[in-house]
């Protein structure tokens, strides 16, 4: 049960952060923001434009508010919610974009 309560979360949240594919993708691309280990974006380089920071704060405010939601059906916290989505999202991550390595390091991957 475990195991399909995750693939649930997984495909939930994956089809839910399609919203903003692209201006995302662009942003992920160009080297602005990148996958943390949280589940969250992050800036990579803190002189990002400022509708990079305003989708980098709306995208992460909508997988805040999806975690909650699939830890409420799926009996988990949160974070371990965020820690599903994170590894998948990190497996998804084009080449030559950003992940956040364990010691909070910018790398490509």
């Amino acid at each position: 049960m475990q195991i399909l309560n995750k693939w649930l979360l997984v495909v939930l949240l994956a089809v839910s952060s399609t919203v903003f594919a692209a201006d995302l993708k662009t942003a992920k691309a160009q080297g602005w923001i990148g996958e943390q280990q949280d589940g969250f974006l992050g800036l990579v380089k803190a002189d990002a434009p400022a509708d990079v920071k305003a989708l980098l704060a709306e995208v992460n405010g909508q997988r805040k508010s999806h975690f909650a939601q699939i830890a409420s059906k799926t009996n988990v916290t949160p974070a371990q919610a965020a820690q599903v989505f994170a590894k998948e999202a990190a497996e998804r991550t084009e080449p030559g974009n950003y992940l956040q390595d364990a010691g909070g390091n910018w790398v490509r991957k």
